[in-house]
């Protein structure tokens, strides 16, 4: 199985170290290569521009593909299939006009001419809007295109929204959210090598953000600490070698997940109701 990869860019780095905590290490290196092969001999990384991610999955060349969901949306592929958000790469495809302008609501772009590095999700947009527009497409420098007159408005990528205010430009309307997504051609997205990736992918993000608690509690106050974990579902309950002396204490072990921004005060609550040995750990990958 071949899974493409954006091959530079801001969505490189992000995607390799993802797919190495996943376990899908590249085993001869990805720099200045094509391709690689990875620790799993059945799957090898395919490195492509992340705007040709969508045609090297729909045509064949990869079976998977990681990339924007703006580079899917646009390549317009129709047969592939999402299969996981990645949660990183997140922007805004937006429609946007000179702030001093006349251009106040996407009703008042009829008529007008957009520029755009984005023409197919552009005119799919303005025809769910209604809106009849001149689509120009541009390949770089969309934001000074209203300057010069080549445009009314644009329909452009921002994440913070710097780049349109430093050219004087002003949200209108939001045309697409997006992020970094994994998707698969769909005559191989039911193929178990592929849903093992997937679960591979979901159990390092579902393990974002997460901490595993491990602890000695009274049994007889087994109650008080399920009440302040706030835990995935219910702590893990064992029992405790007695270590020679009988079993007279009656502690059991308690393991938890909890998310990382709670463990602060859930360590000082389960110590007021009697929990001792408290040890916190990282998790790599969590498979629910």
């Amino acid at each position: 199985m071949r899974i493409a990869v954006p091959n530079k860019g801001r969505l490189h780095d992000p995607a390799m170290e993802l797919l190495e905590r996943a376990g899908l290490h590249a085993v001869d290196g990805a720099d200045r290569k094509l391709y690689a092969d990875t620790v799993d001999p059945e799957v090898t990384l395919l490195f492509a521009r992340a705007a040709d991610v969508p045609e090297y999955v729909s045509d064949g060349a990869a079976d998977v593909g990681i990339t924007g969901l703006d580079q899917v949306r646009e390549a317009d592929p129709g047969n592939v299939t999402d299969l996981l958000d990645l949660e990183f790469g997140q922007c805004r495809l937006v429609l946007a006009a000179p702030e001093d302008g006349d251009i106040q609501s996407v009703a008042d772009v009829a008529g007008k001419t957009v520029a755009t590095e984005f023409p197919t999700i552009t005119r799919r947009y303005f025809d769910e809007q209604d809106v009849e527009v001149d689509v120009v497409e541009v390949s770089g420098a969309t934001e000074l295109t209203p300057h010069v007159e080549m445009a009314d408005a644009i329909v452009d990528i921002t994440s913070t929204g710097t780049t349109l205010k430093v050219n004087r430009l002003a949200v209108v309307d939001e045309v697409l959210e997006s992020s970094v997504h994994l998707f698969a051609r769909e005559d191989v997205a039911d193929d178990p090598k592929v849903e093992q990736v997937v679960m591979a992918l979901r159990s390092v993000l579902s393990a974002d953000g997460k901490r595993y608690l491990m602890m000695n509690a009274p049994e007889d106050r087994l109650d008080e600490v399920r009440d302040v974990i706030p835990g995935l579902g219910g702590p893990t309950v064992m029992n405790v070698e007695s270590g020679g002396n009988g079993g007279e204490d009656d502690t059991v072990a308690v393991h938890a997940v909890v998310d990382e921004r709670d463990v602060f005060e859930t360590i000082n609550d389960l110590k007021s109701v009697g929990a001792s040995g408290i040890l916190v750990t990282e998790i790599e990958r969590l498979v629910e």
